[in-house]
């Protein structure tokens, strides 16, 4: 899957990536700012912006390829069989709208549903994401409500259709400490009740441990490895991963450190990849095959795919 501009020098901002969510399966996403997450996420949903496209690969849900169909049938599938919980829902968030009709309009546009029925299903959706009021809820505004109310807001306009996988993108990056642990323990009971398969994109690590079954680890616009979240955290591969990890590690005990670790550089202009391994300006481990040409993936040990000549050539 690439993403390029339309007009203009051309940027691969994400490139030759395979990943695969199995039906009731938390997978996450983990890596820098701009190393092409987000728009992983748009590419699946088919909401890439106009100055970009994508030109090779396939994006299968239910065997069908969303990649190949035109946006009248996109509408369709969006809500009903994948759907987004975005980042910042005070900007996703109609400001003068209720709420509750908001998620009602997920209801009208892809189920039979009457107006009594979807109000019903609504209130039950406010309930199931917490609310102890749902009813005082669904007249509510926006504005009226905190950060973390209007986050369940948006979880519940991702399941009201029951989807067969939710992307969630930073879905706690703008809550703090107590109310991050609730919306993870939420996304996880829904999990649960419904079988949803769930990808998670975020640059917190604290958003995967106890939580995702899987990590993807990606860096300038390529997966560099996966693997359980387990053995990403307790054993990482690529010399990338590493530096994520020791940077967690250093991150949690921070308050009793002066200074905590960072991986030296900065990721390389979408422009201008290098030739070889992306991550070699970066790496202590580099090797001189490392600039001649990106590694492909190894298997150093058996579902841990990482691409780094490190395991072989």
């Amino acid at each position: 899957m690439t993403y390029a501009p339309a007009q203009g020098a051309r940027i691969a901002a994400v490139d030759d990536l395979s990943l695969e969510v199995q039906s009731g399966e938390i997978v996450g996403i983990w890596g820098e700012s701009g190393c092409g997450k987000s728009t992983l996420s748009h590419a699946i949903l088919g909401m890439l912006p106009a100055h970009a496209r994508c030109e090779q690969g396939s994006i299968l849900i239910h065997g069908r390829d969303l990649s190949k169909l035109p946006e009248p049938e996109l509408r369709r599938i969006r809500g009903r069989d994948i759907a987004l919980i975005p980042q910042d829902p005070s900007l996703s968030l109609n400001p003068v709208i209720r709420v509750g009709v908001q998620i009602a309009e997920v209801l009208r546009a892809h189920t039979p549903l009457s107006g009594r029925a979807r109000r019903a299903r609504v209130v039950d959706l406010l309930r199931e994401v917490g609310f102890d009021h749902p009813e005082e809820i669904y007249g509510a505004y926006p504005h009226q409500l905190s950060g973390g109310q209007r986050q369940r807001i948006s979880i519940a306009q991702a399941v009201a259709c029951r989807p067969a996988l939710v992307i969630a993108d930073e879905p706690t990056s703008k809550l703090d400490a107590p109310l991050q642990a609730e919306v993870i323990a939420l996304l996880a009971q829904i999990r649960k009740n419904h079988g949803t398969a769930l990808l998670v994109i975020s640059h917190d690590p604290t958003m995967f441990s106890g939580f995702a079954d899987r990590i993807a680890v990606m860096y300038a616009g390529r997966i560099v490895e996966s693997g359980n979240t387990a053995q990403i955290f307790r054993s990482p591969l690529h010399p990338y991963t590493q530096g994520l990890v020791e940077i967690a590690k250093s991150a949690a005990g921070a308050s009793s450190r002066k200074h905590f670790d960072s991986i030296e550089g900065e990721p390389p202009d979408p422009s201008s990849f290098p030739h070889g391994c992306r991550f070699e300006p970066r790496c202590a481990d580099r090797m001189e095959i490392c600039r001649a040409r990106y590694p492909r993936a190894f298997l150093p040990e058996p579902s841990r795919p990482v691409s780094c000549f490190k395991y072989g050539e």
